[in-house]
């Protein structure tokens, strides 16, 4: 599919259009109604004919009250006086005890408040694993779920091995950084890449006149970077753990700066790894990423929300940029959210 057009969809499920959220029901259920899995983990909707990508805050649909259960399957009611049908066997739980799961459509889904309260009216019994329903037990395993060793280097140096041009590879630095980097008005920064993979990004900002500090747990990677980028002066390549970073480096950057590397960790450690990223910024410092945000409950890569990026990162950052961009190569369109935030004192 091509296409320029995006439509979002706000934290409670309404569309939004020019900032304004979409208050004509006829026109809002037919734009959920008509939302459909697109290639690499994406969706459309369509209205007149017309395609456009689907920019969900949360999940495409929320799904307001639940009613009747027959089979293991629920109809539920979504906004705009909309109707779909789960079944129990799709659903999936967040670390915020948020149910997810797919319609029979296989559009991403997450209960409200309300639909979540009235979940639990329906079911016989439920534990931290699973939940029963009509003498039936159903597994809901994690929202985002381990697929692989993202925590063995061995994982990644057999990928690096194995595959000429990796999925995250792009060959260059990230397109959004030639457009970001002059808005923001960096001056002469002290910048961390955690997981720099090959080194584009990292090597970009150095050639800026950054001072860069480039890191990956994949000795492989380390090599390829070296390689590449090991004649310039102020880029320091070092093969380490995102998680065991040298003590002196805490307070020690003024940017780090984040590309495929939140996606790619066990989903589990995502809130560990935004401490790191608060321990190694100076007071003031700040935060530049790009997320994937999109529906991908198994990985590396694993899927996100802006919901959950911004959950988060709350605590210990004030948002500064916070926007979807549509400058993205064709496969990452409508899946990639830029993030500007500054550490909290």
């Amino acid at each position: 599919m091509s296409t320029d057009r995006y439509l979002p969809i706000d934290e409670e499920g309404y569309w939004v259009f020019d900032g304004r959220r979409v208050d004509d029901e006829e026109l809002g259920r037919k734009l959920l109604q008509n939302i459909k899995p697109a290639e690499k983990n994406r969706y459309v909707t369509s209205i007149d004919g017309q395609e456009a990508w689907v920019e969900a805050f949360d999940a495409p649909l929320i799904l307001r009250h639940l009613g009747p259960m027959c089979d293991g399957v629920i109809t539920a009611d979504a906004n705009y006086n909309s109707k779909f049908k789960f079944s129990l066997k799709d659903l999936r739980v967040d670390e915020w005890d948020r149910f997810h799961g797919r319609t029979l459509e296989e559009i991403p889904f997450v209960f409200s408040r309300t639909a979540q309260m009235e979940f639990f009216d329906l079911l016989e019994s439920f534990d931290d694993e699973s939940v029963t329903a009509n003498g039936h037990r159903f597994v809901v395993p994690p929202w985002l779920q381990p697929d692989g060793q993202p925590d063995d280097p061995e994982f990644w140096n057999g990928i690096y091995q194995g595959e000429e041009k990796p999925g995250w590879e792009l060959g260059e630095a990230a397109p959004a950084l030639p457009v970001l980097i002059p808005q923001l008005k960096l001056i002469k920064s002290r910048v961390l890449v955690i997981g720099a993979g090959n080194g584009h990004d990292a090597a970009y900002f150095a050639r800026l006149g950054h001072l860069v500090t480039a890191v990956d747990f994949s000795p492989e990677a380390v090599a390829g970077m070296k390689s590449r980028y090991g004649d310039l002066e102020n880029l320091k390549i070092v093969q380490g753990d995102a998680f065991n970073l040298p003590e002196k480096w805490e307070a020690q950057f003024d940017v780090v700066f984040e590309h495929t590397c939140y996606c790619a960790i066990s989903p589990e450690r995502r809130s560990e790894l935004v401490k790191v990223w608060r321990r190694m910024l100076v007071p003031g410092g700040h935060l530049l990423g790009i997320f994937f945000v999109h529906e991908k409950p198994l990985g590396p890569p694993y899927g996100g929300s802006e919901w959950e990026v911004r959950e988060r990162l709350k605590t210990g950052f004030d948002f500064m940029y916070w926007m979807r961009w549509h400058h993205s190569i064709e496969r990452r369109k409508s899946q990639e959210l830029v993030v500007y935030a500054r550490k909290k004192f």
